[in-house]
């Protein structure tokens, strides 16, 4: 059975620093794009990071630039999200996914085209 299990999240103050790790068990994901993605309650899910199979490429929405960082161990496969100073808006339930297509450089990611899904792990940023 695959799985991604999520970890790392709870709860910082504005300005504070989390870890979100997600480990693939079942299969492999190493020759894939791993993608970061959150749902605020009321909202739409958003894609906040990805990253291609040999972490040459990566995407990030433009509200997370320069505070958030992607990255990735496929001997360990498990996908990383490294958030700086975050912030309140940042308060959602992020999830990790498995995209078996291929990357694209023109077309930003999407969570329709992910096939594999996290259960999600939270996290509140105070003000």
């Amino acid at each position: 059975q695959v799985q991604l299990v999520e970890s790392g999240g709870g709860l910082v103050q504005a300005g504070g620093s989390l870890r979100l790790s997600c480990a693939a068990s079942g299969r492999t994901f190493s020759s894939n794009t791993m993608g970061w993605f959150r749902q605020a309650p009321g909202k739409e899910r958003e894609t906040v990071a990805a990253i291609n199979w040999n972490s040459i490429r990566t995407y990030y929405t433009d509200s997370v630039k320069g505070r958030f960082t992607v990255s990735r161990d496929n001997a360990k496969n498990t996908v990383y999200l490294q958030m700086n100073s975050l912030k309140p808006e940042d308060t959602a339930v992020y999830y990790c996914a498995a995209d078996l297509g291929p990357w694209s450089d023109y077309v930003a990611p999407r969570a329709p085209n992910y096939d594999y899904w996290g259960q999600g792990t939270q996290v509140t940023v105070s003000s």
